[in-house]
């Protein structure tokens, strides 16, 4: 005799028969075409195991009977984008910077590979938009060390900065004015002021007008009358708001008093010609270019 299964008297719908805790369980079957379509997905994925790499062993694991590899599908890939790019990096590194500039396809793909290059190399010191930080030059404000030009920022990449390695290296130094004991600490507290009223800055006024005369014997030579840099010595601009270290007073003293030097590693040791003068090129373009 059939076991009589109640009906649910709120939905009335017949239940399974089992109860736990006052609770019922509903008879209420899947679709079944949802059935068939789970039972598809199971017989997909023992395919999958068979034609696939799929189970790991001891030694090593199944290769599956397509033999596919992830791993050799990507360095595929790369060789075949390397390939592609070959033939655009040899023009790029046998064509003036200047003619770059004038070839519309050869540019493109240069700012494109100087884009992944800066991104790769360089923000790390310099950020991803290239805005620098404390100790680590703006490459989008115009306001150069060493020069904005295509040529002196690729002879900067290429060389760069007090590293001791390349002895191209840009390596001009700032005078230790107190600790050579060139300046006393007062004279360096005026000077420091004139500095600030250079920019328009917060300064004590007096201060200024003694380190004016200061300023004219022993920093004009390579900052400028003005303040306005030099880049023949990578004298920053001081007449500015954008400091490398800090524009307040106690920075400014500070380097003054011990100097900076700042350091730069020679891409051209690390980096192709090709890709040197994409990255020369993408800087030039952020907009601070010269």
């Amino acid at each position: 005799m059939a076991e009589h299964k109640p009906i649910d008297e709120l939905s009335g719908t017949p239940t399974t028969g089992h109860e736990w805790d006052g609770i019922r369980e509903l008879n209420t079957p899947l679709p079944r075409w949802w059935v068939w379509v789970f039972y598809a997905t199971i017989l997909w994925a023992v395919g999958y195991w068979i034609l696939m790499p799929s189970w790991p062993g001891i030694t090593g694991y199944y290769h599956g009977l397509l033999g596919y590899s992830s791993r050799a599908a990507v360095e595929k890939a790369v060789d075949d984008a390397h390939q592609a790019m070959a033939g655009m990096q040899d023009k790029i590194a046998k064509t003036p910077l200047a003619v770059i500039e004038k070839t519309p396809d050869l540019e493109e793909f240069a700012l494109g590979a100087g884009r992944s290059a800066f991104a790769v190399n360089c923000s790390p010191c310099h950020g991803a938009d290239a805005t620098g930080r404390k100790g680590f030059p703006n490459l989008v404000a115009g306001n150069w060390l060493w020069g904005g030009k295509l040529e002196d920022i690729q002879f900067t990449i290429t060389h760069g900065v007090r590293n001791g390695i390349d002895p191209d290296a840009r390596d001009v130094e700032m005078p230790r004015f107190l600790a050579d004991g060139i300046l006393t600490q007062d004279k360096i507290a005026d000077v420091a002021n004139f500095v600030l009223s250079l920019s328009g800055s917060p300064h004590d006024t007096a201060a200024a007008a003694r380190g004016k005369q200061i300023f004219a014997d022993n920093c004009a030579a390579c900052h400028g009358d003005q303040g306005q840099g030099n880049t023949q010595f990578g004298a920053p601009r001081l007449n500015g708001k954008l400091w490398l270290y800090g524009g307040d007073l106690e920075t400014i003293v500070q380097t003054i008093s011990y100097a900076r030097k700042g350091v730069m590693p020679n891409w051209g040791a690390r980096l192709d010609p090709a890709t040197i003068k994409a990255l020369a090129l993408y800087v030039h373009s952020l907009g601070g270019g010269q």
